[in-house]
């Protein structure tokens, strides 16, 4: 398992686990970032990132990649 951050561009992986205060997992599960979903690198700047979950594109700052594990 590894942090959202560690992922390479264009790879899918699957996230394993979300950490973090209640307030921020339920912000990215309304996001769309679950458990056992899908999540594409779509580009990267600085550490920030674009991913791919579900049908939506979404920009995460890398604090909040930081917490979603693959």
């Amino acid at each position: 398992m590894m942090p959202l951050t560690r992922a390479k561009v264009g790879e899918t992986a699957t996230i394993r686990r979300i950490s973090g205060r209640d307030e921020v997992r339920q912000h990215l599960a309304e996001l769309g970032f679950v458990v056992d979903t899908d999540v594409t690198v779509v580009s990267e700047l600085a550490g920030n990132l674009i991913v791919q979950v579900r049908d939506s594109r979404i920009a995460l700052d890398k604090t909040m990649a930081h917490r979603i594990f693959v």
